[in-house]
């Protein structure tokens, strides 16, 4: 796989700092029952990364100290992590808000099909990829066979409560482009998503997160297979809006890996730019001593991704 990291370091991007963090995001594992080629994890099958308990205790006793109210679990697919359960119970008993980006074809997977009654007894937070409401690109994007299942999860999700109204159980949408171009509007997309799976399926969800593709690891790769990577990074630049800045997710999450480490976001963990910090590679444990606030962020060329047109962040477009 082809490094990205050398090309998007020597593009300068304003300098930004921290806040208060609000949300801890915990990268449980990078195992995934199935490999995308947007994903920037490089998550797959194969892939045997799997934080531990003593790490995921150590998480909650941090979240706990800090009074860090959210717990953001993704992977690969979370739900692979063989103390993800666990990890949920002890959360919601201790009053976080939980949520789980959910690959929904996870719960058709051999062992995991308790998945989606279990998120629902926990009223968890659900946010399901899946990148178009059509078939053909999907499947395209994710193997065949993947929108079909896809379908059939969140029908069963809806049948628990999800995305139905006055239920509490809310579940959210992920879009990505299909390609080396930004999203569309959200409010637009969520409008035609919800006709979309509402008439073809029967399918109802609260709302659409429209998330651009960063230039690192396989669709960073896939790029630069193309000879699209210059151009696409040119995009990225030329769309940046100043106004965006002060909303990145960055400012107030900490992205934690399968060991430990601290970085400001997931795709600076996907490129190993750790959290800045008085030690080379701040860890979990640090937090126990210090919120890092004030402190500035690690930036280089990719973050223009979460920057350009609307925005881009983990819960959607960044524009009021």
């Amino acid at each position: 796989m082809r490094d990205s990291l050398p090309l998007l370091d020597a593009i300068p991007f304003p300098a930004i700092h921290r806040r208060a963090t609000a949300t801890l995001q915990l990268n449980l594992g990078y195992r995934c029952n199935i490999a995308c080629i947007h994903c920037h994890v490089n998550a797959g099958p194969t892939r045997k990364e799997m934080m531990d308990r003593a790490t995921i205790e150590l998480a909650l006793d941090v979240a706990k100290q800090r009074g860090i109210r959210t717990l953001d679990l993704t992977g690969g697919s979370p739900e692979m992590n063989p103390d993800f359960r666990w990890l949920v119970e002890q959360a919601r008993a201790a009053g976080m808000h939980v949520m789980d980006r959910l690959n929904p074809t996870i719960a058709e997977h051999d062992g995991y099909d308790w998945v989606p009654e279990f998120l629902a007894a926990q009223r968890v937070e659900i946010i399901a990829s899946l990148p178009c409401y059509t078939e053909t690109t999907v499947d395209t994007q994710r193997g065949d066979g993947v929108y079909a299942s896809s379908v059939r999860v969140l029908q069963r999700l809806n049948a628990l409560g999800y995305g139905q109204p006055d239920s509490g159980l809310e579940l959210n949408l992920v879009y990505n482009p299909s390609g080396a171009f930004l999203p569309g509007p959200q409010a637009g997309l969520e409008a035609d998503y919800k006709r979309r799976l509402g008439d073809d399926h029967g399918i109802v969800f609260n709302h659409l997160y429209t998330l651009a593709n960063l230039p690192v690891q396989r669709f960073g790769s896939w790029l630069q297979s193309k000879g699209q990577f210059d151009s696409y990074l040119a995009l990225l630049q030329q769309k940046h809006s100043d106004a965006n800045l002060d909303r990145v997710m960055c400012r107030d999450l900490i992205s934690v890996d399968w060991q430990g480490y601290l970085y400001d976001c997931d795709f600076n963990q996907m490129l190993k730019l750790p959290l800045a910090g008085d030690s080379s590679r701040p860890h979990l444990r640090d937090l126990l001593a210090a919120d890092p606030i004030g402190r500035p962020i690690r930036v280089a060329g990719h973050c223009f991704g979460c920057t350009a047109g609307q925005g881009s962040s983990c819960g959607g477009a960044l524009e009021a």
